[in-house]
């Protein structure tokens, strides 16, 4: 398979590698993306695993909570331009998807277009969109939505850069004051900042764990000084390697961003406010939704189309 410019430039982009390492990596593994991102990774050539996806499309993402914070949503609707994502017309359409997706019991996407649309039962959602479309001029798109519920506490939402990122912390607790408000506030803010996977180290699977050892294993091996090191000590440093990252990925593992001292973790952050305040609290999860996240867009080549349409 040739090995394009582009491919090089976006293997590069994902991994932060070299221009040459990128290519050579392409040639091995036959152009095949991700086996060049383990192929770099296994070298020690790139820093960090492929991202989960170039944040590529527009729109807004909206989080709707009830008035007794027991129920919320958070929704993403895509737009072509960041334009048409600050125009007033499609923002107060977004909430109204927001609103939709609050009351929704459809178990898919599928189901929730074919809905009766709430402002207008004369019209599916589908229906609604399509209207829309027509009217703002730019193709549109009800990409997800997801609801969260908790009758033992309640849900922080939080919304990033004007509704970049839209996220909901679900908070189990005994005690709801204004102090355990501002502390899932900070929690939230910290999932928008720092982008966990994980809410714990539970919630890892062990097939996740495997296959980093794997990589860090082969990562060692091609390292002509660790790779002499013995048995006993290449465990160590990969079980080392395991629990930094895994501070990186789960959320009450992470450090807690406003920490005075640069070492407290979200969980030590949480247990300090709970004991304050002689409540029991427990973060059981959370969405976080960024606008485009996994979504390419297509890199339209202007000239090529026009030569196209000219039939040169």
């Amino acid at each position: 398979m040739a090995i394009t410019a582009g491919m090089v430039k976006e293997l590069r982009e994902m991994t932060g590698a070299g221009m040459m390492d990128c290519k050579k990596a392409l040639t091995a593994t036959d152009g095949d993306m991700d086996k060049a991102v383990e192929f770099l990774r296994e070298k020690g050539l790139a820093t960090a695993q492929k991202k989960a996806g170039r944040i590529a499309a527009e729109g807004l993402c909206k989080v709707l909570v009830s008035d007794d914070s027991k129920k919320a949503v958070v929704v993403e609707v895509n737009a072509e331009t960041d334009f048409v994502a600050k125009n007033e017309v499609f923002q107060a359409y977004v909430a109204e998807v927001a609103e939709q997706a609050m009351a929704t019991t459809a178990a898919d996407m599928e189901s929730f277009l074919a809905e009766k649309w709430l402002p207008d039962s004369s019209k599916t959602v589908a229906e609604a969109l399509a209207g829309k479309i027509a009217i703002i001029g730019e193709n549109m798109n009800i990409r997800r939505y997801q609801q969260v519920t908790e009758d033992a506490g309640f849900i922080a939402p939080y919304t990033h850069m004007g509704g970049k990122i839209g996220v909901l912390v679900d908070v189990q607790t005994d005690v709801i004051n204004d102090e355990i408000r501002e502390m899932a506030k900070n929690v939230a803010m910290q999932v928008a900042a720092l982008r966990p996977q994980y809410t714990n180290r539970s919630e890892v699977s062990e097939d996740y764990i495997a296959h980093e050892k794997e990589i860090l294993l082969a990562q060692i091996k091609n390292d002509p000084k660790e790779s002499q090191k013995p048995e006993k000590v290449i465990e160590g440093m990969i079980s080392g390697r395991i629990n930094k990252e895994l501070k990186e990925i789960c959320l009450l593992d992470q450090v807690y961003v406003k920490a005075e001292d640069g070492k407290q973790s979200v969980q030590s952050y949480v247990d300090s406010v709970a004991k304050a305040n002689g409540a029991k609290v427990v973060i059981k999860g959370f969405v976080r939704f960024e606008t485009g996240e996994g979504i390419e867009k297509k890199e339209e080549d202007f000239a090529a189309e026009v030569a196209k349409q000219m039939g040169m």
